[in-house]
């Protein structure tokens, strides 16, 4: 992808300081909407919070995740990898801007260019696969700016509001990111 518009973005191993902007976003059901979170508000207490980056920190929970810092420090959510299959090279990815004062600037896309080099050069993964639902619109349009293609649809794959919603599966290849 072709990213000199981009802002840029650093990504950071997560530390205990991150906590309370990881609890206020989850305070905010716009943001949380698309994410797999329990079913009751507030999703998740301080503590629980706290409890889920340490784990992530110490990496006892399966999951590679990093924050997203903009170009002047500001922490502004995360990014990670879970599901990674190292046999079959292949990781999900997900993704969340937190802060809301920096939605539809780039910053996810950004931030998702990152990680994808780093899986495919550091963790020598070949493929990186996603599952969003699909009214999720604006998502799904910046995976496809990012490559991503579809590749099929997950029937009632998520519990969301008393209902079940279907998801997308989409995913890009080592060589289709590079080329």
């Amino acid at each position: 992808m072709n990213t000199p518009q981009l802002p840029k973005v650093q990504l950071r191993e997560l530390t205990l300081d991150d906590t309370e902007d990881r609890y206020q976003w989850c305070l905010d059901k716009e943001v949380t909407k698309h994410l797999n979170m329990p079913e009751r508000y507030p999703p998740f207490s301080r503590e629980e919070t706290q409890a889920w980056i340490e784990m992530c920190i110490s990496k006892t929970n399966g999951y590679e995740q990093k924050a997203i810092m903009t170009e002047k420090g500001k922490h502004i959510g995360w990014v990670d990898f879970k599901n990674i299959d190292k046999l079959n090279k292949h990781a999900e990815l997900g993704i969340a801007i937190g802060d809301k004062s920096y939605w539809r600037k780039g910053y996810g896309l950004s931030a998702m260019n990152e990680m994808l080099i780093w899986g495919f050069r550091q963790l020598e993964l070949n493929k990186i696969w996603l599952r969003v639902e699909i009214d999720n619109e604006k998502a799904i349009n910046s995976y496809k700016k990012m490559g991503y293609v579809e590749e099929g649809i997950l029937r009632q794959d998520r519990f969301r509001n008393g209902e079940f919603v279907d998801r997308l599966r989409m995913s890009i290849l080592k060589d289709e990111f590079f080329n």
